[in-house]
C-alpha cells in the first residue's frame, strides 16, 4: 500500500507540537510544506520566537546545529543531517592552522580578529566566539567587518575566500587567500581561509558574456559566493534575501540572468528570468532531503523515537552563541 506522504505529513503537522521549516534552496514539494521559510540565520532566529518544543529542519547541518545555539531547548531534528560542502572545508584543526599561519607570519594571536560566514560548523563559531571574533551572513557581512576593523587587528575570515574577497573589494581593503600564492598577513586587511560554495563557483565571466551578447540591456544579479571576477561584471550582488527583493522590483519585462542555486532561481519570477549557467547549479546537499524523509522523520516524533536529532554540546553553544550574540548586536 502506497502512503500518500503530503496527506500524512499534513497530519502529523497538525497533530503534532512542530514547526516545520525549510531553506530556500530546498526542492518544490518540500518548500511547499513547510510553516516557515528562508535563509539560514532567518530561519534560526523564526524558530526560536515559535512554540512549538519540536523543529524539523530541512535544510543542512549548519543550519539545525544555529537553531540549536540559538535555541538549546528546542528538539531539532532534520530529514537528512545533509553536510554544507563548503561547512566541511574547515573544522576546529584547520581553523587552529589559520591563526597559526598567521601568528607565524608575524600577527601576535591577540591581534586576529575571527569572522566566521555563517555556513561553519558550530565548533567553528565556538573558536571564533572565544578568541572574541563574530558570525556574518552574506546580507551583514559588510557591516561586520567594518566593526571588526575599528578594533585596529587583523580581520581572519573562514572560510569562504570568495565572500571576504568580494566585501574586501567593495571596502577597498587589500585581501589574500591563505594557500593561494603569496599571502602575507602583514601586507593584507583581510586574511581569507580557502574555502568556497561549489554551486556558486559554476558561474563564470563567460555566462555573463552570453547572456548580455543575448539579451542587450539584461541585468546580472549573482550572490557574492561568486568569484571576484563575476560579482565585479555583474549589475548587482547580494545574499538570498538581498537578490529577492531586487529581482522582485524589476520591471517584470526586464530580463534578469541570475547567478545562485537552480531550485531558489526557479520558483522568483516565472518570466523573463534565467539560470546564470549552462549546467543546472543544484546544490547536491541542499536537495537530499525528500517528502518521503520528511514523512519518516515526523512520524519518529509521533512514535516517540526521534531520528536524526541534532545535539551540540553545552560549551559549544555558549561560545558559538558568543558569537552570534556579537553578530545580532550590530545594527
Amino acid at each position: 500500500m502506497s502512503i500518500d506522504y503530503k496527506a500524512e505529513i499534513e497530519r502529523l503537522k497538525k497533530d503534532l507540537d512542530v514547526t516545520l521549516v525549510a531553506h530556500y534552496y530546498q526542492r518544490d514539494e518540500v518548500f511547499e510544506m513547510a510553516d516557515i521559510t528562508g535563509d539560514s540565520l532567518e530561519l534560526a532566529r523564526r524558530c526560536k520566537a515559535d512554540d512549538n518544543p519540536w523543529v524539523v529542519f530541512c535544510g543542512v547541518g549548519f543550519m539545525g546545529q544555529s537553531v540549536k545555539v540559538i535555541a538549546p531547548e528546542k528538539r531539532v531534528l532534520m530529514p537528512k543531517i545533509a553536510c554544507c560542502a563548503m561547512a566541511r572545508m574547515i573544522d576546529g584543526s584547520y581553523f587552529d592552522d589559520s591563526v597559526n599561519y598567521m601568528v607565524e607570519h608575524g600577527i601576535a594571536k591577540e591581534d586576529i580578529l575571527p569572522i566566521t560566514y555563517i555556513n561553519s560548523d558550530a565548533t567553528v563559531k565556538a573558536k571564533v566566539g572565544e578568541m572574541g571574533g563574530y558570525v556574518c551572513t552574506s546580507s551583514n557581512a559588510f557591516k561586520i567587518i567594518e566593526k571588526g576593523l575599528e578594533t585596529g587587528k587583523k580581520i581572519l575570515f573562514v572560510p569562504d575566500r570568495c565572500l571576504g574577497q568580494n566585501f574586501a573589494i567593495k571596502m577597498g581593503l587589500k585581501s589574500c587567500v591563505i594557500g593561494e600564492g603569496e599571502c602575507d598577513p602583514k601586507e593584507a586587511d583581510v586574511i581569507c581561509f580557502n574555502g568556497f560554495c561549489s554551486v556558486h563557483q559554476l558561474f563564470t565571466v563567460d555566462d555573463i558574456e552570453f547572456y548580455r551578447n543575448k539579451y542587450p540591456g539584461i541585468k546580472i544579479a549573482v550572490h557574492p559566493e561568486c568569484d571576484p571576477k563575476v560579482v565585479q561584471a555583474a549589475d548587482f550582488a547580494g545574499s538570498t534575501s538581498q537578490l529577492i527583493k531586487y529581482v522582485n522590483e524589476l520591471d517584470p519585462e526586464q530580463k534578469v540572468a541570475i547567478g545562485t542555486e537552480y531550485n531558489l532561481v526557479n520558483r522568483m519570477r516565472q518570466k523573463n528570468t534565467y539560470v546564470l549557467s549552462s549546467t543546472k547549479p543544484e546544490c547536491p546537499t541542499m536537495n537530499e532531503t525528500t517528502l518521503e524523509d520528511l514523512y519518516h522523520t515526523l512520524k519518529s516524533i509521533e512514535d516517540d523515537n526521534p531520528i536524526n536529532e541534532v545535539h551540540v554540546d553545552e560549551r559549544t553553544v555558549k561560545y558559538a552563541n558568543l558569537a552570534l550574540e556579537r553578530m545580532l548586536a550590530i545594527k
